[in-house]
């Protein structure tokens, strides 16, 4: 995936909702295929950041892979999750926050149906959908 394909154009609109907005189902993540089921729903795209809706399936995973051109925050709002950031790891349970800066190795498992939020800065589409 090239510079150009993880440009996202900034929103023109103020408000979102999860049930306005078309879920993406994912095939890869920065080259890397998914191993079960994770959509995803861009909620607003600013100029600086992205904030994400996603659903993660129980049974996913997230194979190691990394971003070397954004930052992301992440919140757990359901479910549990396996995480190794940086070869730590943790269990994620609802409220908990978490973040991988450029070019941390990152990996998850969906121990539970999972539902989070998540921001990058800068916006970046660092996904391939399923065909």
């Amino acid at each position: 995936m090239n510079a150009s394909d993880r440009h996202l154009d900034p929103d023109t609109r103020f408000f979102a909702t999860c049930d306005t907005t078309t879920p993406e189902r994912l095939a890869t993540v920065e080259g890397v295929r998914m191993m079960g089921q994770v959509d995803v729903r861009k909620l607003l795209v600013g100029h600086e950041m992205v904030m994400l809706h996603v659903h993660r399936k129980k049974g996913l995973i997230d194979p190691v892979h990394r971003h070397d051109d954004h930052e992301t925050i992440a919140y757990l709002i359901k479910g549990r999750l396996r995480l190794v950031i940086g070869g730590q790891e943790f269990i994620a349970t609802p409220g908990t926050a978490w973040m991988h800066p450029p070019g941390v190795d990152h990996f998850s498992e969906a121990l539970e149906d999972c539902e989070q939020l998540e921001i990058k800065s800068p916006p970046r589409k660092t996904w391939v959908t399923e065909d």
